[in-house]
């Protein structure tokens, strides 16, 4: 395995950087929205990036989407992916913070795709995440994720704890666990990923598209070779995603230690939509907040009080790295 890393990162390091030309021409240009302020591009220059995929059953995630053309994206048998992004934003125009996405893996269109083709074929489908839960640090997070692009930021008592081995991220609501995400690191390879990701969130009773684009050193863990947990509390996420009938292992994980990521200021959204009016009216009402949730919001960058790690147990031993 190690003879091939090399050749591996030098084609990695020839393919462009994702983020769109556009991007690369605001760079120096200056914005202010919503009366927070941008030096352009919205990007951040040093994060960590903690990723796990769990499988989770297609039926039930089916159920969770919003609308007619969001569809889970299927690995065959049945099952689709649940992914849990945990990262720790060091260097932002809005300061530091850890934002915790909780998402299920989807495409976007009039059908289903079919199984696992959308991962080569990322555009012609669609394919994104759907974006469950998202709790952030701070209060300037929310008001400009939630009310610019439409994301389900709310602020959440976070933290991002990495050791040698382990990386973990622990989300509490109300002083209580709502889901811990620990994983054993994997092995060092440092694969050069660029990535484009397209986030799908629901907002005002609309679907909302945005796209971040990211690069960093990765060390990925695949299959058997994946290890760690999820932990989900009985807090309404946790009974949310427990109903999912997830894995009980990891698909794959990642770490990187240290990411660049752009925030892309275009989005995209479309109405809500639903066979009857009384259908959609029960839509608009469990699929996001409107307006009224972020006019109020100031540009506030103090963390609530972290976690209780005490009520987290000790990894079983098939969750440990061997």
């Amino acid at each position: 395995m190690n003879l091939l890393l090399a050749p591996l990162r030098g084609v990695l390091n020839l393919l462009p950087s994702p983020a769109p030309r556009r991007q690369k021409r605001l760079a120096g240009q200056f914005a202010r929205v919503d009366g927070i302020p941008y030096r352009m591009p919205v990007d951040t220059s040093d994060a960590a990036v903690i990723m796990a995929g769990f499988s989770i059953s297609l039926k039930k995630a089916r159920a969770l989407l919003p609308g007619t053309e969001l569809h889970p994206l299927s690995i065959g048998g049945g099952r689709g992916i649940l992914l849990v992004t945990v990262v720790d934003y060091r260097a932002t125009d809005i300061g530091s913070y850890i934002e915790y996405s909780i998402a299920i893996a989807v495409t976007h269109g009039r059908r289903p795709a079919p199984p696992l083709l959308p991962l080569l074929l990322q555009r012609t489908f669609g394919m994104g995440q759907y974006v469950v839960d998202l709790p952030v640090s701070t209060e300037v997070s929310v008001k400009g994720g939630k009310g610019i692009w439409g994301m389900p930021k709310h602020q959440g008592s976070l933290d991002f704890v990495v050791t040698p081995t382990r990386a973990s991220a622990l989300y509490d609501a109300d002083g209580e666990l709502a889901c811990l995400v620990d994983i054993a690191r994997p092995a060092r390879a440092r694969l050069p990923l660029k990535l484009g990701a397209i986030n799908y969130c629901t907002f005002r009773g609309m679907l909302m598209k945005s796209t971040i684009y990211f690069q960093g050193a990765a060390d990925v863990a695949l299959g058997r070779a994946a290890r760690g947990r999820l932990l989900l509390g009985d807090q309404p996420v946790g009974r949310r995603l427990k109903g999912l009938d997830i894995g009980r292992s990891p698909l794959a994980t990642v770490f990187i230690e240290k990411a660049t990521g752009v925030l892309d200021d275009h989005f995209e959204s479309w109405f809500l939509t639903a066979a009857t009016a009384e259908a959609a009216d029960a839509q608009a009402d469990a699929s996001g907040d409107g307006l009224e949730s972020v006019v109020t919001l100031g540009r506030g960058e103090q963390w609530p009080a972290a976690p209780d790690r005490s009520q987290v147990p000790e990894p079983a031993a098939a969750e440990v790295a061997s």
